[in-house]
């Protein structure tokens, strides 16, 4: 069982910057892997970014090199650092865990199989 809560949404004028943070309790095993999706307007949920032991880092191509994905010593907060926003990047962020393993990209892609919190809003005004 693991627990995910997020934090640090907002509302930012375009080309401001937020710091999101996930709270994670239960085992760390059963989060092996940790990402953040998003989901816009009218949009499916789709990742931004993703982490795994090492660690080993991906990024959706929108990033585009805006943000930073990391976690702490002990992987029970994790983060997602936004810079330069932009009005598209509006939309409900929220935190991912699987206690799988392999490519944590390939590994979050199974949302059925992730644990998930209750998303944090993010609103970029132009």
């Amino acid at each position: 069982q693991v627990r995910l809560l997020e934090s640090g949404g907002g509302s930012v004028q375009a080309g401001g910057s937020l710091r999101l943070a996930c709270e994670a309790s239960g085992s760390r095993y059963s989060r092996n892997c940790m990402g953040w999706f998003r989901q816009v307007s009218g949009k499916e949920r789709e990742r931004v970014a993703s982490i795994g032991i090492g660690p080993s880092i991906t990024y959706a191509d929108f990033v585009e090199g805006r943000f930073a994905i990391s976690k702490d010593n002990d992987g029970s907060i994790l983060y997602l650092e936004m810079n330069s926003l932009k009005p598209e990047d509006t939309g409900r962020y929220y935190c991912a865990a699987s206690a799988l393993h392999g490519d944590c990209w390939q590994v979050i892609s199974d949302t059925m199989s992730n644990w998930w919190g209750q998303g944090t809003q993010v609103t970029v005004s132009s």
